[in-house]
């Protein structure tokens, strides 16, 4: 919600109290496509050590889908690489400008890491865009509400998923935001857990050969199962419950609906010792008319702290904007202002009386 902004001032607040905030040191970039020559490091029981916490802050300068201008040109020139970093480096400037000012603001807010050589996170269809919506999609993304999308608010259909703390969703959830990137993976004989910071969940993935869940068992993440493929953990996803969104609705970002019949397949392949390469490709018949791929790199950085996701605890932001919007809390309103403005007009002590 908009209003994320005042929580995630008051959460810069106290995590610069405490003394660190991840926006200070963002992460940076990793390599480029796997080596083949890179052999990583075991755990114990023989898989490729994936263990540790994997931000995804170093991508935020990266557009998720690509502008138009660069059309299938996956990279950008030198110049146009130096342009983005120069200004990266004058966002992050601004942690260090609030830190002397004593000003909090977008500077310990927003996570904005450093540029790759990308043009897009969107690397098939060549144009690095989404495909098209189909009918369906077009009908259902025309129905989705958030509160990036409207400005009256009477019940909570008018929310999405994130603006009721309860999922980002997939592949959403593995894609960079303003804050909280936190990405932390686990693992052990028969099971690798990634940790996700926003909505604070674990997605938990067997890698023991068990079957598929029935088709009318779905979740909120989906059902995921796992296997290594060489360095390669590969999983794949189904089982979703179609009613999160694909992508975050937000100011740059167009309402992408999801169906139950929506699957994704994802490649986390390390690349040196604290870098990987992070692929997935998601397809959804019902709502797009093809699918569609995203691939970046990763790098381990087990000196971001993930914090709390309280969201907006107890959910009362929800019923803030209801009440402050819904023309059933007119009457409402109207005698709030009442009071505030007695409040105001009412006389004030003396100073030390």
């Amino acid at each position: 919600m908009r209003s994320r902004f005042l929580i995630g001032l008051a959460a810069a607040a106290v995590l610069t109290a405490a003394g660190g905030y991840a926006a200070a040191q963002p992460s940076k970039a990793g390599a480029g496509p796997p080596s083949k020559t890179w052999t990583p490091k075991r755990t114990q029981w023989g898989d490729p050590d994936l263990t540790g916490t994997w931000p995804l802050d170093s991508l935020a300068r990266t557009p998720f889908q690509r502008p138009e201008r660069f059309g299938d040109r996956a990279t950008l020139t030198d110049a146009e690489f130096a342009a983005a970093d120069q200004s990266a480096a004058k966002q992050r400037s601004l942690f260090d400008k609030e830190e002397r000012i004593g000003k909090l603001s977008v500077g310990h807010w927003t996570e904005y890491g450093e540029p790759t050589h990308q043009t897009s996170l969107i690397v098939e269809p060549a144009n690095g865009r989404l495909p098209p919506m189909t009918a369906e999609g077009k009908a259902r993304a025309a129905k989705m509400k958030s509160s990036w999308s409207h400005a009256v608010f009477d019940d909570l259909s008018d929310f999405n998923t994130l603006d009721l703390c309860i999922t980002r969703g997939l592949p959403a959830s593995m894609l960079p935001f303003p804050y909280n990137n936190g990405v932390r993976i686990f693992q052990g004989p028969d099971f690798v857990a990634i940790q996700l910071e926003i909505v604070h969940e674990m997605r938990i993935i067997p890698l023991d050969g068990r079957g598929p869940l029935p088709a009318n068992m779905t979740t909120w993440l989906g059902s995921s199962r796992g296997h290594f493929e060489g360095n390669t953990l590969v999983i794949e996803t189904r089982n979703f419950n179609g009613q999160a969104p694909m992508v975050i609705v937000g100011p740059t970002n167009q309402p992408v609906p999801t169906s139950k019949s929506m699957r994704i397949v994802e490649r986390l392949t390390p690349t040196g010792p604290n870098t990987l390469q992070y692929e997935a490709r998601i397809e959804d018949p019902v709502v797009l008319t093809a699918p569609w791929r995203m691939a970046f790199p990763g790098t381990r950085n087990d000196s971001y702290k993930l914090y709390e996701y309280a969201c907006h605890e107890g959910n009362i932001q929800v019923a803030g904007y209801i009440r402050g919007t819904s023309p059933r809390f007119e009457a409402y309103r109207a005698a709030k202002k009442k009071e505030i403005e007695a409040a105001a007009a009412a006389p004030r002590p003396a100073p030390g009386s």
